[in-house]
């Protein structure tokens, strides 16, 4: 069954009054993994559960973009919500969604952007265990500017606390530029947070398949050498 971001891209294509062509257009992707159809990952599909939840707020044609590593969340998480971000129009779903009681929803952005009281570091586990809750992350998924923007202009979000990571590395996502080092993709970001739901092995998993996709997506780009191709089609990294 598609999951929910592959749903919204489908979604999004079927309002698109032009087609979307990505950079490498010409390159034949496997329609489930969105790499080259040659380096397809989608035999090491990872297979886990989690306790925590993400709900993605996606901007405009980001479901749209092979690079968006969002899907690769929705691969491993089972419980991952996607919605289209809209300054004007408001999905009563996702308002459904944030209200509904087994959530407790963590807005995850920067501290400096935000009022002290609202900013909160951890996940407090036997808290939310006693009050029958379960981690909800919410995760605005786009460029910098575009997710500032979310922040800003979504005032269903004002009254959630918001979870602000202190990440000890760089982020090692090079399939896209960023104008800040510092700056965690999305994957890299909700991996962070599953390791703080103590979600291990839906956050490993996370991370291994985000290095996989970086590995294989790559690989579509710039013809790998004899040993990295065997590398990839083996399922080990060099």
């Amino acid at each position: 069954m598609p999951h929910a971001v592959s749903r919204l891209r489908d979604q999004r294509l079927a309002r698109s009054q032009k087609p979307f062509l990505a950079r490498g257009a010409h390159l034949v992707r496997c329609p489930r993994c969105r790499v080259g159809i040659q380096y397809c990952m989608c035999a090491w599909q990872p297979k886990v559960t989690a306790h925590s939840a993400v709900c993605l707020l996606m901007y405009d044609a980001e479901p749209l973009k092979p690079t968006n590593t969002g899907w690769l969340i929705a691969d491993v998480v089972p419980d991952t919500f996607a919605f289209s971000w809209s300054r004007t129009e408001i999905d009563e779903n996702i308002l459904a969604l944030l209200a509904d009681p087994q959530w407790q929803p963590y807005v995850v952005f920067p501290d400096e952007y935000v009022p002290v009281e609202r900013v909160v570091r951890d996940v407090p586990q036997a808290e939310l265990q006693a009050a029958g809750k379960r981690p909800l992350f919410v995760v605005l998924d786009g460029t910098w500017t575009e997710a500032r923007k979310m922040f800003r202009k979504s005032a269903y979000l004002a009254h959630l606390p918001v979870l602000s990571l202190q990440p000890d590395d760089i982020s090692r996502y090079r399939l896209r530029r960023s104008t800040r080092e510092e700056h965690l993709c999305t994957a890299e970001v909700t991996a962070l947070c599953l390791h703080l739901a103590a979600d291990v092995a839906a956050a490993q998993a996370l991370e291994q398949w985000f290095a996989r996709f970086s590995r294989h997506y790559l690989a579509g780009r710039k013809p790998p050498s004899v040993a990295e191709q065997h590398a990839l089609h083996n399922g080990t990294a060099l």
